[in-house]
Formats: structure tokens, sequence, C-alpha cells
């Protein structure tokens, strides 16, 4: 399996994949450190930046940042390496190997998936290292660092909630690849993870640990559904 998976990175290019990702987490960790300590509006009267007015920690910023990134990110993915190849018949050509198409849409799924976990990790440990670091030069900062790097619970939950992410994206890949659409896929990515940020009662759904445990079951559910589509039919 894992071969097919290397042969996914190599037919795509994965190097521009890598570039594209390091380039957005370069972005990210500047802006995350732009909103610690630069300020944005300060109030004239307290000095206090008019976004940190509620002690809002850098963490709600760095999560919901990548997370939309890495998420859309993951969709442009499932869009070319899938969805694309639908529609340009490659994946017809692809079907005609002497490998069940069960694998070979396992392992692109699977190929999209690893790149994207791995890289919104990088993006949330490289974003509050950044910030971590500023806290040696800045004595104030807009956000409170919220959370230890030294906490050994932090890269675990940060593991689990990056999983959980990209998970969600394959929801966004059966509805591209229903409705035949790259641009479904992406589109609905977005409102995915917006969704997955919103607020119930003043509690956050992506801090409430059922919320994105059931969206993640469930967006295993529509990946198995994705490859019974590739089984049982050509989507064309």
């Amino acid at each position: 399996m894992f071969k097919l998976i290397k042969l996914e990175w190599q037919k795509h290019k994965i190097s521009k994949y890598i570039a594209g990702a390091a380039i957005l987490i370069a972005v990210l960790a500047i802006f995350n450190f732009a909103m610690a300590f630069l300020g944005i509006a300060d109030d004239s009267a307290t000095g206090v930046p008019d976004m940190a007015l509620k002690q809002m920690g850098i963490s709600t910023n760095v999560e919901l940042l990548t997370d939309i990134s890495f998420l859309i990110f993951a969709a442009v993915m499932h869009a070319t390496f899938i969805i694309s190849e639908y529609k340009n018949k490659t994946m017809e050509l692809m079907f005609t190997y002497p490998v069940s198409r069960k694998k070979i849409m396992i392992s692109k799924i699977a190929a999209v998936w690893i790149f994207s976990f791995v890289s919104l990790v990088a993006a949330k440990l490289i974003c509050y290292a950044v910030v971590q670091l500023g806290m040696n030069f800045y004595q104030n900062s807009s956000f409170p660092m919220d959370v230890s790097l030294t906490d050994p619970m932090f890269y675990l939950t940060t593991l689990l909630k990056s999983a959980s992410t990209i998970c969600i994206s394959f929801i966004a890949l059966f509805i591209g690849m229903k409705a035949k659409s790259s641009k479904a896929a992406i589109v609905s990515s977005f409102l995915l993870i917006v969704l997955m940020q919103g607020n119930i009662g003043g509690a956050s759904l992506r801090e409430n640990i059922f919320i994105p445990s059931i969206l993640t079951v469930i967006s295993l559910l529509f990946a198995g559904i994705c490859v019974r589509m590739a089984e049982k039919k050509d989507i064309t």
C-alpha cells in the first residue's frame, strides 16, 4: 500500500505541495506573530488591542487559522488527486491496472491525508513556537500564550485535533465526487471548518470533545462511501 501512496506523491509532484505548505506555514506563523505582538487597533485609553479585550488566548487564532488553511489545502489535494482524475479520464486508465480499485482509491485518500496531517501538525507547532520565541523579546502580548510547549498533553491534543480536522476533508471529497466538481469540494471544506469553529451557548464546538469525535467517525464513513463508489461505478 505504501508503494502506491509513494507513486501518487511522485505522479502529482509532491515537491510543489511541499513548497506550497511551507509558504503557507510561513505566512501563518508571521500572521500569528503579528497578531500576538504588534497589536490590532489599540484602544487609545487602555492601549489594549480591540481584538484582545476578552483576553482571548493565542491558541484560538492558531487553531482557527491553521485548521481553515489546511482543511482547504487537503480539499485542493483531493480535487487534484481524485476528482480531476475522474474528469480527465485518468482514473479509468488506472482502473485497468492489475490492482484493485479499492487499493487505488485508498492509496489516493491516504496520500492526501498523510501529507495534510503532517503539514497541519507542523503548522501548529511552528506557529506556537514562533509566538513562544517572541515572548523572549516582547514583554506584552495581545493574545496570551495559553498552551505549554513542555506539556506532553499539548502534543497529544495537537495530534488528535489535527487528525480530526484532516478527516473532515473526506466529507468535502464525497461532496465533490457527487457533484463532480473540484470547486464543490473546496467550498464545502471551508463551510465545514466554519461549522466546527461555531459556538452553541457560549461553548465552542471545537473544544467539545464529542463533536470532533462524532465528525471524525462520520468523515471516515464518507471515506468508505467514496471507496465504495469507486469500486461500483465510474464517476463521469
